[in-house]
């Protein structure tokens, strides 16, 4: 770290510049400059490592480069006068590449190679050659036409696919349009400078898939520890500077690491283009750089970055020449509702439109804008002569929200969008001021089901691929599937007997039903659901009904629920005995009718039995000469078994005590007048 004349710090990751496999092909390349003899040809097979600034030195110091195609010609060309020696490439080449090298060093003795393959690529070769079996499919996680990626397919003779993320995976099993991926035992890997993060959760789902899956763990712990690194480092510092080539995976995955993290992150291949990408110094800047970048290619961006007096001079000169399509910083001098004013510096002075803020009629710059605000914008047109510049902020706002989006599909981060329009084979949804096409099978909308439906609402989405011309795939599907795994997993972590939850029905059969208690289903037995017995679910609940129910029991292993219904506080028996006592008068209705008596019911869910000698003062053949089931009736409680839970009932006692009551009362005797005589 160093801290310059102004109070700011530069730092640059402890962990920068060429990792082992690349400097150890560096190295190699330097001994053969060094001992080459004289008309002896250097050569590498395609680009060394993926860094612009060092092929192109190694290219001034006479190192050829040959592709693939043009081998055999230069393996003929090879002479006593005229030797070749060729270096293979640190990401590793396809086997059937290496074949013909291999034949041209054993027919042209003036033809030699030096094997620079990385020791992490050459193991995966190695993994994959060992495990080139009829009954077996090669599973490799990374970028498809990556040139590392291309060697390793090229080990494996069978059935094999690449993914590029777990989602991509995913999608493919589920829509069945690979039906392959899940017929033959998988021999999985991953690039080495595949995310860590990404690469823990595919094997987790490789591993829910299959039984049988031999799983390799293949990413250099270099390539982690770098996107680690930057990654913490881009929490404390307000400027990422990530150094070098724009081709090259891992540095473009140390930048996406970076801007993860909310920070303004450059990606620059040598200190010349930090000039151009910067309009203002920082207090705390914060250099890494890929594994393919040079020494004194990260010395120089530091140097520059820590001479501060050095570098706003070139700020300054770089502004005289201000060229339409940079993108520039100034500060606001002037605001009203048509224009802002912007100070550029060296006597620039910079406008931006309304329209080119925002596409809002209604928004009045005054009270989004003041003097002194910094705004980022994008040099549409310049008047050297007038010293003015004209610029849009919209387009810078379009370009970064569109890096939003790349990120996102490379970190597989879950956006937020509204459902816009739906189009021909899915819907369109609004992010980051892009519209995100998601088809129709990543809507999370049964198949033939109203995509309409979704217009209009928030969602959560994922993006699973970038294309050509600012164009970008999601899937909300995929979005839906996490949440819910995190839902699941938030669930059994609070679970517990007893624990009551509200849910709703969600499907029945003969034996009971299934509630959804918020992305987890348990099941009621048809016993639990009431008191008394029923022949169906129905007969209590419906398919979509709200219902409160408790954990009885839960197997999490087996993710198995079983739920209670019925409760002590809707017990009949319960109910009957806090209204009821032995002595009471009660209003029953007959439900049923046996030769020894009849059932009367007290409360819902209650009976009790009024047996024949109890039904008439005098005696009856059977109960169905006084009595018919609906009838309602007073009837006496006369005993009550608590034990077995059983009532006995009598009509004949309030009929004793009517008569007796009647008996009882005095006899009232009329007169009766005499007739007259007349």
């Amino acid at each position: 770290m160093k801290r310059n004349e102004r109070g700011a710090t530069v730092t640059v990751a402890k962990h920068a510049g060429f990792c082992f496999g690349v400097r150890r092909a560096t190295d190699t390349l330097e001994k053969l400059l060094e001992s080459r003899r004289d008309g002896e040809r250097v050569v590498t097979l395609g680009e060394l490592i993926h860094n612009g600034v060092y092929n192109a030195r190694m290219a001034a110091r006479g190192v050829l480069t040959v592709e693939a195609s043009k081998l055999e010609t230069l393996i003929a060309s090879a002479c006593e006068k005229s030797p070749v020696v060729l270096l293979i490439r640190a990401h590793g080449i396809p086997r059937q590449v290496r074949q013909m090298i291999e034949r041209g060093s054993e027919q042209n003795p003036h033809f030699r190679f030096v094997d620079c393959t990385c020791p992490y690529v050459d193991r995966i070769h190695k993994i994959v050659r060992e495990n080139c079996l009829p009954d077996c499919q090669l599973i490799v996680f990374g970028t498809q036409n990556h040139p590392e990626v291309e060697g390793i397919l090229s080990c494996f003779d069978g059935e094999k696919h690449v993914f590029h993320s777990a989602d991509e995976f995913c999608a493919a099993v589920e829509q069945k349009q690979r039906s392959d991926v899940c017929q033959k035992r998988p021999i999985v890997v991953a690039q080495t400078t595949f995310f860590l993060a990404e690469w823990l959760k595919c094997q987790e789902i490789i591993k829910k898939l299959y039984t049988n899956a031999l799983i390799f763990d293949t990413i250099c712990n270099v390539t982690d520890l770098r996107q680690t690194e930057a990654k913490v480092m881009a929490r404390t510092h307000d400027l990422m500077i990530v150094v070098g080539g724009k081709q090259s995976s891992n540095t473009q995955k140390l930048a996406l690491a970076c801007r993860s993290e909310g920070v303004r992150t450059l990606l620059v291949e040598d200190a010349n283009e930090l000039v151009r990408q910067i309009s203002q110094p920082y207090k705390n800047v914060g250099i890494v750089a890929g594994a393919s970048t040079p020494d004194d290619v990260i010395e120089e961006v530091y140097k520059t970055m820590s001479e501060m007096e050095n570098f706003e001079t070139l700020l300054k000169d770089s502004f005289k020449t201000l060229n339409t399509g940079d993108v520039v910083t100034g500060v606001v001098e002037h605001v009203s509702d048509t224009e802002l004013q912007l100070d550029l510096g060296a006597g620039v002075t910079g406008y931006i439109k309304a329209e080119q803020i925002t596409d809002d009629p209604s928004a009045k710059l005054t009270a989004l804008y003041k003097k002194g605000d910094e705004i980022e914008a994008f040099v549409i047109r310049v008047s050297d002569i007038e010293g003015v510049a004209e610029l849009s902020k919209k387009r810078v706002d379009s370009d970064k929200n569109w890096q939003n989006i790349v990120a996102a599909a490379e970190t597989h981060e879950i956006l937020e969008g509204k459902v816009v329009e739906a189009v021909k084979g899915g819907v369109l949804v609004l992010s980051h001021a892009n519209r995100i096409f998601v088809p129709g099978s990543q809507t999370g909308v049964p198949k033939d089901g109203d995509l309409t439906a979704l217009v209009g609402t928030e969602v959560k989405f994922r993006v699973l691929e970038i294309k050509p011309g600012k164009k970008a795939i999601g899937s909300i599907r995929s979005a839906l599937r996490d949440e819910k795994i995190a839902k699941e997993a938030e669930f059994w972590a609070t679970i517990e007997e007893g624990k009551i939850y509200t849910g709703v029905v969600k499907s029945m059969t003969s034996f009971g039903a299934f509630v959804d208690l918020g992305g987890v289903d348990g099941m009621v037995h048809v016993t639990e659901l009431s008191w008394k017995h029923i022949k169906s679910p129905a007969e209590v609940i419906a398919v979509g009904d709200v219902i409160t129910v408790f954990v009885k029991s839960f197997n999490a292993e087996k993710k198995r629920i079983s739920l209670g219904y019925k409760t002590e506080a809707t017990n009949p028996w319960n109910i009957f005995t806090s209204q009821y006592a032995i002595g009471d008068t009660a209003t029953v209705k007959i439900v049923n009718l046996m030769p020894f008596g009849a059932f009367a019911e007290i409360v819902d869910g209650v009976d009790g039995l009024i047996h024949i000698s109890q039904i008439a003062q005098t005696r009856i053949a059977k109960p169905a000469d006084v009595l018919e089931v609906g009838q309602t009736v007073d009837a006496r409680i006369v005993d009550i078994d608590y034990e077995k839970q059983k009532v006995s009932l009598s009509i004949r006692v309030l009929l004793d005590e009517a008569q007796a009551e009647a008996e009882a009362m005095p006899e009232e005797t009329a007169e009766e007048e005499a007739p007259v005589e007349e």
